[in-house]
């Protein structure tokens, strides 16, 4: 197949969106197909361009036997992250995009379909025009539900705005090809969208599972931050962002200062770090240490070094999102708590499966409860690590799911209509 992915972020961002999209490309390519990608530049989860691509605008690279046509566009200042500033980062990329846009569009060779992955929401726009234009399949693959959160987290209200972005959102669902999620209960919430059933995939998030391993706890990294054996380490991996709702980690380990055996670690960046920093510097937490985003070749360690992994997000988006950090910690056999309400995905996984505990989102006091009890537990631990891992062997193998997804394509655009489109092109 031919195939044109958009995504504002990509390769080679490690974490969210950006990882999965650029893995997804990179793995149909390595199958044989023909594979461009329209994406941004890399600036995630640190909110600044990153090294090789500052001051460069539009321009042409392969990575893993994916082109990918870069586009250049605004980015917020780290800790000035605003509803407003995303809007005008995400449309001045889909602006920047009609720099390869317009000759996709005019030339006679065609695409056999085109992914378009959300958010942003606007990287539907000009797949759904294409697809009109060109008669040409287009997959939504939705990763979160960037106006839902936007307005529950209080970052967008819904005014004018508000209602125009819910209506393009819905449009778009509605419009699309096939669109596609990563959870079940994201996949009930496209059809409330106005998708169909029969039109709606499901594709979660994977995990590596041959290169995100268990490790024994006292592993290199471990050792070389000076952990101890009777240390407990709980520890964040991620994004610090407005809808992890992370404040929640500092009074968590506010409450428990006194025990000299628990130790916090932040591993990330963020809009948010800054402003997290500032609270446990202030508050002289001891028991606190930020570490920044890690290489990737170190995630194995990185993860079988900490005893509890911390997944945290607010209540008004816990619906909306699946935190992409839960499928290496299960596959690095590592118990977590995390904040879930009953009904979302990551509720369902943990309490289903017995790999982790589930809390009531934003209670403190849920919070040190269960974190607590399994930093007293190691046997519980041990437990909870052996079926995370399970899990992930069963559920998050990066090919099987791939596979699948590469059928549903095929499905969708049939060798036929694929040779009948060489053959038009070449005439």
């Amino acid at each position: 197949m031919r195939l044109l992915i958009v995504s504002l972020n990509f390769s080679p961002e490690l974490t969210a969106t950006g990882k999965y999209t650029g893995e997804m490309a990179g793995w149909f390519a390595a199958r044989g197909h023909e594979v461009d990608a329209i994406a941004g530049m890399p600036h995630y989860p640190e909110w600044v361009i990153a090294r090789g691509y500052r001051g460069r605008a539009w321009h042409e690279e392969r990575l893993g036997g994916v082109r990918v046509l870069r586009a250049p566009h605004f980015v917020p200042r780290p800790g000035r992250v605003s509803a407003f500033g995303r809007i005008l980062m995400e449309c001045s990329f889909t602006l920047a995009s009609l720099r390869w846009w317009l000759p996709i569009l005019l030339q006679r060779r065609r695409y056999d379909a085109v992914i378009a992955v959300c958010p942003p929401m606007q990287d539907a726009l000009l797949p759904w025009f294409y697809g009109l234009l060109r008669r040409v399949p287009w997959v939504y693959h939705i990763q979160d539900f960037q106006v839902d959160a936007a307005v529950r987290l209080g970052m967008l209200r819904i005014g004018r705005l508000g209602r125009l972005l819910f209506a393009l959102e819905n449009f778009f669902v509605a419009k699309a090809s096939r669109t596609s999620t990563i959870t079940p209960p994201m996949r009930d919430r496209v059809l409330k969208k106005g998708g169909a059933a029969h039109r709606s995939w499901l594709v979660p998030n994977w995990a590596d599972i041959a290169s995100v391993r268990p490790t024994v706890r006292d592993n290199a990294f471990r050792r070389e931050r000076g952990w101890t054996d009777d240390q407990v380490i709980v520890m964040y991996a991620g994004a610090m962002g407005a809808k992890q709702g992370l404040e929640i980690v500092v009074d968590l380990a506010v409450r428990v200062r006194e025990r000299d055996d628990i130790r916090f670690v932040m591993v990330g960046a963020g809009a948010e770090r800054l402003r997290l920093e500032g609270a446990a510097r202030d508050l002289q937490l001891r028991n606190m240490a930020f570490l920044p985003v890690q290489p990737l070749e170190r995630l194995s360690e990185m993860l079988g070094a900490a005893d509890i992994h911390l997944i945290v997000q607010r209540a008004e988006a816990a619906d909306l999102v699946m935190p992409s950090k839960l499928t290496n910690i299960l596959a690095a056999g590592r118990p977590c708590v995390a904040t879930a309400e009953p009904g979302t995905g990551l509720h369902e996984v943990l309490s289903a499966h017995r790999c982790g505990l589930a809390v009531t989102p934003e209670s403190v006091d849920a919070l040190v409860a269960a974190v607590v009890s399994l930093s007293d537990d190691a046997a519980s631990r041990q437990r909870m690590g052996i079926r995370a891992r399970r899990y992930a062997e069963e559920n998050l193998d990066r090919d099987a799911i791939l596979e699948r997804m590469e059928r549903d394509l095929e499905e969708l655009c049939p060798p036929k209509s694929r040779e009948s489109a060489d053959a038009s092109a070449s005439s």
